[in-house]
């Protein structure tokens, strides 16, 4: 089967609703509600490996959702055939496979990065011979037209302070299952490379943030500066009505994660901006609550609680 290359999240017709309420609330100022929702580590291992692609999830008795193994093994036919094939219908262009596959594994490797071009460049030319810059970008060029991948661009908010705001982009597949595929990985190797699949949980989060923050008129970006300070995700809905995550796979790195918050709020010029109407910790599994400093947490699982 196919896989196609559209808008999805993990969440049936009904989970979507709820969701789209949920980021509307939370943009308009109404606190972070209480809520819980234990997902193992594994578990979320094979949320990201899977996808959310809606061949995958099944919809019904006669339609059930494939096992892991199955999913796993189409994502990685999906991207073969995007080699051979999709990548020089595209732009008409003749592609060697082996060399856009090994693009794709550099934007694997790098994925939830601000790496440049450049950097994906050299780290995909191999040991042998460099990929120019010119062919990287073309590489680049044909898999956002194709929807493989989907870079979160940064936000340019007015600032109180001197700091310099970095213009790269994020780098994303539409869906990390497509980073797990370019490197043949699966759940075991994310729970032997946690920094890997830190980055892979983020960009997890952030493809289902674009689709309800799209239906509540508001774009996402990611924020950083030459300071170093940088904050996930900011979807922003105009003065006022923008809400800045942090996104976490491991509960124990909330309070760094509310720290960033909160130095990032200071930092906006928020006369010019407006208030935040949120601060949110979004993590892998656990309670949902609001701390005293006004940081929301919110479990993955508990999303539209």
């Amino acid at each position: 089967m196919r896989v196609c290359h559209q808008k999805y999240c993990d969440f049936d017709v009904v989970g979507v609703a709820i969701l789209l309420v949920w980021l509307g609330r939370l943009l308009a100022g109404a606190p972070v509600p209480g809520s819980v929702a234990e997902l193992s580590v594994r578990e979320i291992a094979e949320l990201v490996c899977v996808g959310g692609w809606p061949g995958h999830l099944g919809s019904s008795a006669e339609d059930p959702p494939l096992s892991p193994g199955d999913a796993m093994a189409e994502n990685r036919d999906y991207l073969g055939e995007v080699c051979r094939t999709d990548i020089r219908r595209v732009d008409g262009s003749g592609r060697d496979p082996a060399r856009v596959g090994r693009f794709l594994q550099s934007l694997g490797r790098n994925v939830a990065t601000c790496a440049t071009v450049a950097t994906l460049a050299r780290d995909a030319g191999g040991p042998d011979r460099r990929l120019n810059h010119h062919t990287a970008t073309s590489y680049m060029t044909a898999l956002e037209r194709l929807m493989i991948v989907e870079d979160l661009p940064p936000w340019a908010p007015h600032l109180r302070s001197r700091s310099r705001l970095r213009s790269t982009p994020r780098r994303h597949f539409a869906d990390p299952s497509l980073a797990v595929a370019a490197l043949s990985a699966g759940p075991d190797h994310l729970l032997h490379d946690f920094e890997w699949f830190g980055f892979l949980f983020e960009s997890m989060v952030l493809r289902d943030l674009r689709v309800y923050a799209q239906a509540n008129g508001a774009a996402v970006y990611h924020y950083r500066d030459n300071t170093g300070l940088e904050v996930d995700a900011v979807v922003d809905a105009g003065p006022g009505r923008w809400a800045a995550f942090e996104i976490k796979l491991g509960a124990g790195r909330v309070d760094e994660a509310a720290r960033t918050l909160l130095k990032f709020r200071d930092r906006v010029d928020t006369g010019r901006c407006g208030e935040p109407a949120a601060l949110v910790v979004i993590v892998g599994s656990g309670y949902g609550y609001q701390r005293p400093d006004g940081v929301g947490v919110v479990p993955v699982g508990g999303l539209g609680v």
